[in-house]
């Protein structure tokens, strides 16, 4: 919620004395409605004053960092007294003014971990009765594959009628709901009624009073704690965009994807005001996620206090016995003068340079920079970091204690593609960090960009992403301008581990052919044809029958199979829909590219594939078992160069567009390098046609 808007304030006069509440709560709900990860929260308290003089009423909420509030209200006696919500910076200071002139207010807070506080109180007359209304809104994020819908439990005291529902409505459908709450005892497990069934969830707690007791015949009530609904939706696909009122908005979340290594470079501020609990939490936390960290990972450490002190000049692999090394390092860690953060963040990201710089890390793998401290970054610490990462590294800034800029700390992280988390010096201070880690442990990709036609979409919130981790999701949001359009389509690139380029982990979903001299486009999607032949564009699906003849182009769709494409004599290709089945958990219907003759096209014919359409001379040497008992590897002797290749199987769809048939193949690892002319990424386009 920080930099949201935040105070809130109503003409009512108020006596501004905090003490144990006076008045009575009859009543508290919490009713939330989530309807694709957005979630409206509207939470209800009514207060009775049965006293014959007048009492305070209180009225305190605890609300998730993530939210903001959108309305405020009070009504007392029938009388509504709306309130008005100002940004943070001037929140305190009207806050305060309203509080010396007897108004009443209320002003979110930090409140815990989690969690920021709302609060207000209000003087009410002998006989009196109050309705408080709160209003917030949140986009759930996914984390470890769960959406989560967090409540703070708290009311004090026993409640004629406590209630928290929640209706839940995912258009791709919700494959699991869950809830509990860290007060639940055996006796109230049955008091939590959760249900789902296609696109809707639902669940509800309603104790009675009674059950609320924290004993029998007890005055004192056991809800206090949190109360959490988790829930995920089905995939049939890595992405789902959706269309309402204009508008767009876009999950992606692949799965089945194999991890990229790691390139980590812990930041460690071992300066005086870090001694005693911190320091010991800090080696406590990086203990235990150096057993979790993966062989194929590169580490290293920088220390900052007076001076910068490097465990070793560059990163070096995580091997058992490096990794044993580096356990035996972190302990030794010790306190070293005061705090040259600076000196440290600039040490970190320039060993990051460097080994890139290199070629010392795996091409494909993801780079990170975690800094653990409780300083204090200035503007130009801020300014400084930003120039020498140049979006190159995601920082993630880990701050200690409640002394510290964890707004500064929060800013520096959210211009590096990264974010800040407060560690609070409790017993599970490892643990916490534990739990931060584990969402940053495993990247699936880096560099993910999601495109959309740009002259039909405005407003474009962030659509380039540094790392995609596992568990996560991607939410891209627009506007769409053209008020006739029901469906638009996403382009994604991104890197991923090299074992993700194998052929049988790629899919065609968008193919452009192009034809200058006809002055022809022909964009092939699996759900339309577009032809496009001087200024006026001609629409086919794949459940037409069409057969369309210009001069030199013949165009034949075979409905819902393929689409056949002749230039003059010499040259026809086929383009073949594959139809995936529809609950297919990873992927969606693609498409095949085929040249049936070419024995027109020139000789000078090229492109990552149009170079092999001409033969090449190679030789396969050495055939021997691989890491797969079922796939061999061999060397191939290509253009000059040696390579090691692997022996598979591709599917061949040509004469069998639904079933295909099975052939040989060697499988080029590192992108082709050695049988391509140059590098795959000369093949990379800036758009389709």
């Amino acid at each position: 919620m920080s930099g949201q808007k935040i105070v809130v304030r109503s003409s009512y006069p108020l006596r501004w004395h905090w003490h144990p509440c006076s008045c009575k709560s009859d009543s508290i709900s919490s009713y939330c409605k989530v309807t694709s990860r957005f979630s409206h929260n509207v939470i209800t308290s009514r207060a009775v004053n049965r006293a014959n003089v007048s009492k305070e009423a209180f009225f305190d909420v605890e609300l998730p960092k993530t939210a903001f509030i959108t309305n405020f209200t009070m009504v007392i006696d029938g009388v509504t007294y709306p309130g008005t919500i100002k940004e943070k910076e001037a929140a305190q200071q009207q806050y305060q003014q309203a509080v010396s002139r007897g108004q009443t207010a209320g002003l979110v807070k930090a409140s815990g971990r989690k969690m920021e506080k709302f609060s207000v109180s209000v003087n009410i007359a002998a006989a009196s009765k109050v309705t408080f209304e709160l209003i917030y809104e949140e986009l759930l994020k996914r984390h470890f594959g769960k959406y989560e819908l967090f409540l703070k439990v708290n009311p004090k005291q026993l409640v004629n009628q406590f209630e928290i529902e929640a209706n839940i409505f995912e258009p791709q459908g919700i494959s699991s709901l869950e809830a509990e709450g860290s007060f639940i005892t055996n006796d109230l497990l049955p008091v939590i009624h959760k249900s789902f069934s296609g696109k809707k969830g639902h669940v509800s707690f309603k104790p009675t009073i009674d059950q609320q007791r924290s004993c029998v015949d007890c005055p004192t009530t056991l809800l206090n704690g949190d109360f959490v609904i988790t829930y995920d939706v089905n995939r049939e696909s890595p992405g789902d965009l959706q269309i309402v009122n204009g508008y767009f908005v876009h999950f992606f979340a692949p799965k089945n994807i194999s991890h990229l290594p790691k390139n980590i470079v812990f930041i460690i501020d071992v300066s005086i005001s870090m001694s005693g609990r911190k320091l010991q939490q800090t080696r406590e936390a990086l203990l235990k996620i150096l057993e979790d960290i993966k062989e194929d990972d590169y580490l290293n450490f920088v220390l900052f206090g007076d001076d910068v002190h490097k465990w070793k000049d560059t990163l070096i692999k995580a091997t058992p016995e490096n990794l044993d090394e580096a356990s035996r390092y972190v302990q030794q860690i010790d306190i070293a003068g005061w705090t040259n953060l600076n000196g440290g963040l600039m040490a970190g990201i320039e060993m990051l340079n460097e080994a890139h710089k290199n070629r010392s890390l795996p091409e494909r793998s993801a780079s990170l920079i975690i800094m653990l401290t409780d300083g204090r970054p200035t503007k130009v610490i801020l300014s400084n970091v930003r120039n020498a990462i140049q979006g190159k590294y995601p920082l993630y800034n880990l701050g200690f204690g409640y002394d510290l800029d964890y707004g500064s700390l929060e800013k520096m992280a959210a211009e590096n593609n990264g974010l800040a988390r407060r560690i609070y010096e409790d017993s599970d201070s490892a643990l916490q960090l534990q739990g931060f880690y584990d969402e940053v442990a495993n990247p699936l990709l880096t560099e993910v960009e999601l495109k959309y036609p740009e002259n039909v979409i405005s407003d474009l919130t962030q659509n380039h992403f540094k790392h995609y981790y596992d568990g996560s999701e991607l939410v891209v949001a627009g506007r769409i301008t053209d008020n006739d359009l029901n469906s638009i389509t996403a382009e994604v690139k991104a890197h991923g581990s090299s074992n993700d380029a194998s052929p049988h982990n790629t899919f065609i979903g968008r193919l452009g052919i192009l034809n200058t001299q006809l002055n022809m486009t022909l964009e092939i999607t699996p759900e339309k044809i577009t032809l496009q032949i001087g200024r006026k564009p001609i629409n086919f699906t794949w459940f037409d029958e069409v057969t369309l003849r210009h001069p030199n182009l013949t165009l034949k769709i075979i409905r819902e199979k393929s689409l056949e494409i002749s230039m003059g004599d010499g040259v026809k290709f086929e383009v073949v829909l594959h139809q995936v089945w529809r609950k297919h958990a990873t992927y969606g219907d693609f498409l095949g590219f085929y040249i049936i003759d070419g024995h027109k096209m020139s000789e000078h014919t090229h492109g990552l594939l149009g170079q092999f359409f001409h033969p090449i001379d190679f030789s396969i040497l050495e055939v021997h078992p691989g890491s797969d008992p079922k796939k061999p590897d061999a060397t191939m002797i290509v253009k000059n160069n040696q390579l090691t290749v692997t022996r598979g199987w591709q599917k061949d769809y040509t004469d069998d567009p639904k079933h295909g048939r099975n052939v040989p193949c060697w499988f080029i690892h590192n992108n082709g390098e050695g049988l391509i002319d140059g590098a795959h990424t000369d093949y990379v386009v800036s758009s389709l046609l």
